[in-house]
């Protein structure tokens, strides 16, 4: 196999971004061969702008029945990324899903068990991994040159979106059609990247505000605070009603401060153990030594392209991918818990209760308004 023959299931906004992208090239190892949208309007589009060797589906349980595609690419609304992964690899076909990995993790834990079973290759779309300063990051912690973490601050809020941006789409910001606001659209990002940098915490105390700057149903502005088992706590902050926002992550260790901010890694390393400095110095003001650098990367930062080369990568020669598909739970179980956590008013411990949170969002689900669908689908080019 020359190159992988890749179907897209939903081409609204990130699939179509998808679908153009390799349609130009840049992915050589995939080949478009097939797309699937429930939406006429969609369909419509693309018989006119994709070429004629791309078969078009309405359905896409079809689309992989089809035999046109080696792998397909989940990009439907999140409720159904679980049910056509489980599909896909039940039926012989490699998937990689769009983040989230799905609304609660109680069904993402009935397809990470069929991906176990399976022999096919099952990642997600977590491209935020391939930036040079995640990945720098990432390095520099797992390496342990700082030791034990003692705390992390991460305020994420430039993900500004307008009230046009929820208007656009029925199923967008409603808790039956999308079954969360920014924890389950924008933030996935950073809540899987702050797992997979500082690991899962125990305790999570979290304020969700729905429709605090838009009028939809879901939240736009939450606040949490974790709790680690080494006892180290962490702050998230995250909304798209903020405009200009802020993108800053802090992360204190014993052995110095790392900030990341406007794509550069800041290092603040100590000479010493501060918990060896606070016990031993005898000066009651006096600071551990320090210096200061820019931390220097590879400057890579392929996002989308780099996770469908990676996956292409996989099926075609045994390479490694961005991110496992089992993977997903992660920053699953971390909204789950947020959302959890600000419904009962309460902190809640990690791993929670998961028949608790399917109860409380379906009592959710069946008061969720119902929206009129525009058809509108909106360039996503450079809004990750």
């Amino acid at each position: 196999m020359e190159q992988l023959r890749l179907g897209i299931i939903g081409i609204g906004g990130m699939g179509t971004n998808h679908a153009l992208s390799i349609v130009k090239g840049n992915v050589p190892e995939i080949q478009l061969t097939a797309v699937a949208d429930t939406r006429d309007i969609r369909l419509s589009w693309a018989r006119e702008n994709l070429p004629e060797t791309v078969a078009v589906f309405d359905d896409g349980q079809k689309l992989i029945d089809s035999g046109t595609c080696d792998a397909v690419l989940i990009a439907t609304p999140h409720y159904f990324h679980p049910d056509y992964a489980i599909y896909a690899l039940e039926h012989g076909i490699h998937a990689l899903t769009e983040k989230p990995a799905g609304v609660y993790t109680k069904k993402i834990r009935e397809i990470n068990e069929v991906a176990s079973k399976s022999d096919k290759v099952f990642a997600i779309m977590l491209n935020q991994r391939t930036n040079c300063v995640y990945r720098k990051l990432h390095e520099m912690i797992t390496s342990g040159e700082m030791g034990e973490m003692k705390r992390v601050n991460w305020i994420i809020t430039d993900w500004y979106r307008t009230q046009a941006y929820y208007d656009a789409a029925g199923w967008k910001a409603t808790w039956d059609g999308e079954g969360g606001g920014v924890l389950l659209n924008q933030a996935p990002h950073q809540l899987d990247l702050l797992q997979w940098l500082c690991g899962m915490p125990v305790k999570v105390r979290a304020f969700c505000h729905e429709g605090k700057w838009h009028d939809i149903e879901v939240e736009d502005d939450v606040t949490a605070y974790l709790e680690y088992p080494n006892g180290a706590t962490g702050v998230f902050v995250t909304t798209t009603g903020d405009a200009p926002g802020t993108n800053r992550l802090e992360l204190t260790f014993d052995r110095g401060k790392i900030i990341c901010e406007h794509d550069k890694l800041l290092l603040y390393k100590l000479s010493e153990s501060e918990r060896e400095f606070c016990k031993n110095c005898p000066d009651g003001f006096r600071k551990p030594e320090m210096t200061f650098v820019e931390v220097e990367t590879d400057g890579k930062n392929e996002q989308h392209t780099g996770v469908l080369k990676a996956f292409a990568d996989r099926i075609l020669h045994g390479g490694k991918l961005v991110a496992e598909g089992t993977e997903g739970i992660n920053g699953l179980t971390l909204s789950n818990a947020m959302h959890l956590s600000s419904w009962l008013d309460r902190t809640v411990e990690i791993p929670f209760d998961e028949d608790l949170f399917l109860d409380e969002l379906n009592k959710r689900r069946a008061s969720s308004r119902k929206k009129t669908d525009k058809g509108i689908v909106f360039d996503t080019t450079g809004t990750y």
